[in-house]
Order: structure tokens, then sequence, then C-alpha cells
């Protein structure tokens, strides 16, 4: 089983100094989808961020770095409309 495999819609995705950073909406091609939580924006993070999956999505990139990395956008401008 890949480790794109084990992420899973609702899954709540941890940054390398164990702070929340949502939950899963969805693994889009090389990219996961995060919930907008309290801001209602969702964001994309490359499936290279993850470090591991457990019950939980943890990445390989510090607080800052999720932040300074992630897209606000949807990185397929086929599904933009």
């Amino acid at each position: 089983m890949t480790m794109q495999s084990q992420i899973k819609p609702g899954m709540p995705v941890k940054c390398a100094d164990g702070m929340d950073h949502g939950q899963v909406d969805g693994v889009d091609g090389e990219y996961i989808k995060l919930s907008g939580g309290d801001s209602a924006q969702p964001h994309w993070l490359p499936i290279s961020a993850v470090d591991h999956v457990d019950q939980h999505v943890h990445l390989n990139l510090g607080h800052e770095q999720v932040h300074q990395q992630w897209l606000s956008e949807d990185p397929h401008p086929e599904h933009r409309q």
C-alpha cells in the first residue's frame, strides 16, 4: 500500500512541530487538499510534504514551512472555474 493510498478524507494533518493544519479533504493527483477549517479557504500541499501516515497525516515541514509552501488555489487549472 502506498503512502498516498493511506491518506483518507477527514484525517487530521500535523506539521513536524506537532501543530494541527486542518483535515484532509482528499487527494488530488500529487497534492493533498486540506479543508478550509475556520477560514473556509482550502489549501493544497504536495504529497512530497508527507513524512508518514498513521491515524494522522504527518508532514516533514515545520509550521512556518507549511504556510510558505501550501497553495491557496487549486494547482490544477482545469478544475478552476
